[in-house]
């Protein structure tokens, strides 16, 4: 039996791990009640039982319920020994055949060589007793390595919270270095803890059988509709807090890894919405992002949602394909901030009154913005391999050079397009922009594209996300840090690239499609492409219309946008009461230069105003 390729979230299984059970609804779920969230908290997911069907009152006895191993004693044994190719040592007896079944040559002849497979295990291994037992120990290790893998490179993606914030801080301001890191600091517990809550479960609730750490299936109940006689996967309903089904350590492992990825895509609208965002509506915003506005798209995509079906359900490739977060990660915080930096207006003084820029805004510090570049890129290396989910797929040196590749081409497109055609000079914060765009590009591509590819993935992202810095601000939104174009922008095209450059080497069974993932380029045909594009279209709309939602929620409660007054003055004393420089003497008034004719008297001290 061959154990089949892994990926982010095991949906390409095609080998027999128990798949999630659905329950079939009329209707789509329009919001959970966090009375409803509670009630279920403390009573359905404290037990372990299996989500109801609609089968048949005399189907055969459901199997046993998936029990968690909180202790990981449990978690890898003979069934997870395999040789390089996948193949698995241990044979399991087939399921007998009944019924219509039996007249079918094809499903008997099969049946006649699983059965003659098992058989011949089974005599073996009466004969080599001691080899059996050491299989246990070496599926075990198989797992710890995976467990390892996915723990270190989580590690490392936390790290990249220190470069979202470096590089931040250093495209704004001086007289909001506080506040805008305040932002990167405070989105990391917040986000954490919304999706402790019920992000996780509502993302991955659903998954089925985490197939690289041991095959635990207690994530198994996914909130389904039924259109055109195919269910598609809207939430998922298991783990909530990590109880009941979520504790066990596999499931502890996925989360922290995810956990990290959320708060990705969390910090990306803290930089485009900075130096006129009130902390208090990004605390509002906080609280949204971990526990709803990320984890509904990330279950369509890897929590066995609708979107990854859409090759099994409607022969549309290997359905949305995203292996490490294009869409899932990096536009989801782009689309965010677009709708942010919309809604909220640009920084006062950039423009005037017919919409013009004469004001640019200058960053403070590009030497904290490449070193937070760096520290980004060096993050990236757990980010995109690390979503193999496993330390036993080597297919993970091909995703890190691939991963490199795009980054250096991204950067050197950025700079020289800037140079040649855009200022006459290689201005430095889009040299890190270019990297980064490289990085987020690709992010969904990285394990399916040559070295070749990767580059030209690369290169083209550079390109774009200067052509894209350019566009927004000509249209009036005020992107601080251009998150919309790196991330939004270049996680788009990141995810349409797969759909033309995937070489055909890797993605065998992915999303429960058989076959690699292909592309148009490589003889692959449109229909990658199309679930690519649909994926894209989709996380547009469902992002959009959620940031709104968000948005006059804040607007409503606290407001979004900070006096003028204070915008002028700088954020960090009237909103943090601390400055970010103490001990420095800054011209605060030249930092946000008057549009002509026009003039704002700060009258109060920064005392009185943080005790206002």
């Amino acid at each position: 039996m061959k154990t089949p390729v892994r990926g982010k979230t095991e949906l390409m299984n095609l080998n027999p791990l128990p798949r999630p059970k659905r329950r079939t609804i009329k209707f789509p779920i329009v919001a959970v009640g966090l009375l409803l969230l509670a009630a279920h908290v403390a009573s359905a997911d404290n037990t372990n039982a299996v989500a109801t069907t609609n089968a048949p009152a005399d189907a055969t006895a459901a199997a046993p319920a998936p029990k968690p191993d909180p202790a990981g004693t449990a978690t890898g044994a003979s069934g997870d020994a395999a040789a390089a190719d996948g193949t698995t040592f241990v044979t399991t007896a087939p399921a007998e055949l009944a019924g219509d079944d039996l007249k079918d040559t094809n499903k008997v002849a099969a049946y006649k060589a699983a059965k003659k497979a098992f058989d011949d295990y089974t005599a073996q291994a009466k004969l080599e007793p001691l080899a059996v037992k050491l299989s246990d120990s070496v599926g075990h290790n198989r797992v710890a390595v995976n467990f390892m893998w996915t723990l270190v490179t989580g590690f490392l993606v936390m790290f990249m919270q220190a470069g979202f914030a470096l590089v931040e801080t250093g495209l704004c301001r001086a007289k909001n270095a506080g506040h805008t890191m305040s932002m990167n600091f405070m989105i990391y517990p917040m986000g954490m803890l919304g999706f402790y809550l019920c992000g996780f479960a509502f993302m991955f609730g659903g998954l089925g059988g985490i197939g690289t750490m041991g095959g635990y299936s207690g994530l198994n109940h996914e909130i389904t509709i039924n259109i055109f006689g195919k269910p598609f996967g809207l939430l998922g309903w298991k783990g909530f807090m990590l109880q009941g089904a979520g504790y066990d350590t596999a499931a502890f492992a996925l989360f922290l890894f995810q956990m990290v990825f959320m708060d990705t895509t969390a910090t990306i609208p803290t930089g485009g919405a900075a130096e006129r965002w009130k902390f208090s509506a990004f605390m509002i915003y906080g609280c949204c992002i971990g526990t709803i506005m990320y984890p509904l798209f990330g279950n369509w995509v890897w929590g066995g949602g609708w979107l990854s079906q859409l090759g099994a359900n409607f022969g549309l490739g290997h359905g949305h394909v995203d292996f490490a977060g294009s869409s899932v990660v990096h536009m989801q915080g782009g689309v965010i901030a677009l709708i942010f930096c919309w809604l909220i207006g640009p920084r006062f003084g950039k423009y005037d009154a017919q919409g013009k820029i004469v004001h640019p805004v200058m960053p403070h510090n590009i030497p904290f913005v490449m070193l937070g570049t760096f520290i980004l890129a060096f993050g990236w290396f757990g980010f995109n391999p690390g979503s193999s989910l496993a330390g036993t797929d080597l297919r993970i040196a091909v995703v890190a050079v691939n991963t490199m590749l795009a980054s250096a081409t991204g950067a050197l497109a950025a700079t020289l397009w800037m140079w040649w055609f855009r200022t006459k000079k290689p201005d430095p914060s889009m040299m890190c922009n270019g990297m980064l765009a490289g990085l987020v590009a690709i992010t969904c591509p990285c394990a399916f594209v040559s070295a070749g590819g990767a580059s030209l993935i690369g290169l083209i992202a550079g390109i774009i996300v200067v052509e894209s810095v350019f566009f927004f601000d000509r249209i009036g939104i005020d992107d601080c840090v251009g998150a919309i174009s790196v991330h939004g922008v270049n996680g788009a095209w990141g995810c349409l690239s797969v759909g033309l450059f995937a070489d055909g080497t890797y993605g065998s069974g992915w999303n429960g499609v058989s076959g690699t993932v292909t592309g148009l380029f490589y003889g692959g045909g449109f229909g990658q492409f199309i679930a690519e594009v649909i994926g894209v279209t989709t996380c547009f709309v469902t992002l959009s219309v959620l940031s709104v939602i968000v948005y006059y929620i804040a607007e409503k409660l606290v407001g979004n946008r900070v006096d003028r007054e204070v915008e002028i003055e700088g954020l960090d004393v009237p909103e943090m009461g601390v400055t970010g420089y103490a001990g420095m003497v800054m011209d605060k008034q030249s930092e946000t230069p008057m549009p002509h004719g026009e003039s704002v008297s700060v009258r109060r001290s920064a005392g009185s105003m943080a005790k206002a």
